[in-house]
């Protein structure tokens, strides 16, 4: 049997049980989310060292680097981070869901539904609205795309495979319409938002960390607590529900957790592709198939996968600043193909 550490209340109310190997490596993942914030804010054009980044972070420096780190890239490689964190458990969520190790909120169309949002605000109604409604229309975007969807997938509940079926359908269909946007917009708007479809996290500021970060902290408990039914889902809807597992309506709220989290990520960095396919995939390679230790481990892995491409994508290439979501396209694509011809038996 696998080591297990159990936790209850006095009055055995609260009862919670993790895996040791579990929680080593979360801690691991806590240390490497560490390391890479002050890594990446210490590398760039110009090298600061950790120490230096560290004394400025906490106001022990005489103010030389306050510019670069506090302004330039200590909110850049936060972004990063959160927003990797959130696509990584969007795409748990989703893989949870409908049990199909290829469903990520890019495959099934929430991301497109909240990229066709953003980009209609940005090259519509550019300069009639304050840009801080952005993530707004993102968030409301992904939300009536996945609506749509569960409506069409429903038939006496909703069954994973139509589910996905249905939302690699919708998914053309939102590409069609922001590629259609791009063309009846400006040059300069188009190119703008052309490179915001790729995924970049160029030019993050305090602002996106706060509309970010609050969601992750709202999102990510209501997933955890709802999450615990997915163990059960895994083994059919049939048995799930004799175990006394509301299936529909706890599908339903991670559904809906799945899309605040891919949506807002959407919202301040683009459409970062591959991100919530591949970060599931590892944290299950690494803790199991458990809920709750894989979607915390998808969210550092995939803050990890963000901000290394970020990362390459400032550095590597001086002067020009590559958009990350061509590094993460270009793993993800190949890994994509990988998964389709692993599984081509069962399809």
């Amino acid at each position: 049997m696998r080591k297990m550490l159990t936790y209850r209340n006095k009055k055995d109310t609260v009862s919670i049980q993790v895996e040791r190997k579990s929680v080593m490596v979360i801690a691991v993942c806590v240390l490497l989310f560490l390391v890479a914030g002050v890594v990446g804010t210490s590398l760039g054009s110009d090298f600061i060292s950790p120490l230096d980044v560290l004394r400025t972070i906490f106001g022990l420096n005489e103010g030389e680097h306050d510019f670069v780190v506090l302004t330039l890239r200590l909110p850049r490689v936060l972004l990063s981070l959160f927003v990797g964190a959130a696509l990584g458990m969007s795409g748990a969520l989703l893989q949870g869901i409908i049990r199909n190790p290829l469903a990520s909120p890019d495959v099934i169309g929430i991301t497109g539904g909240a990229a066709v949002a953003a980009v209609g605000f940005v090259t519509l109604l550019g300069g009639a609205v304050s840009i801080k409604l952005l993530p707004l229309f993102a968030v409301m975007g992904a939300m009536v795309t996945a609506f749509i969807i569960y409506i069409l997938a429903w038939k006496k509940g909703v069954s994973p495979i139509r589910l996905v079926l249905i939302g690699i359908g919708v998914s053309a269909i939102t590409g069609a319409g922001t590629t259609f946007m791009l063309i009846l917009s400006p040059f300069y708007t188009a190119s703008q938002a052309y490179i915001w479809l790729t995924g970049s996290i160029y030019g993050a500021t305090w602002t996106d960390i706060r509309t970010i970060l609050p969601v992750i902290i709202i999102v990510l408990p209501l997933a955890m607590w709802f999450g615990r039914s997915l163990n059960a889902q895994e083994f059919g809807d049939d048995l799930a529900t004799g175990l006394g597992v509301t299936v529909q309506w706890h599908r339903s709220a991670l559904l809906l957790c799945s899309v605040l989290l891919a949506g807002i990520a959407v919202s301040v960095a683009g459409t970062i592709g591959f991100v919530g396919l591949i970060a599931p995939h590892i944290a299950r390679k690494l803790v199991g198939r458990m809920f709750g230790s894989l979607l915390l481990v998808s969210g550092f892995v995939g803050a990890l996968l963000v901000c290394t491409a970020d990362l390459i994508a400032r550095t590597v290439f001086l002067p020009l600043d590559i958009p990350a979501g061509v590094f993460t396209a270009g793993i993800g694509a190949p890994f994509f193909l990988y998964l389709l011809f692993k599984n081509r038996n069962h399809y």
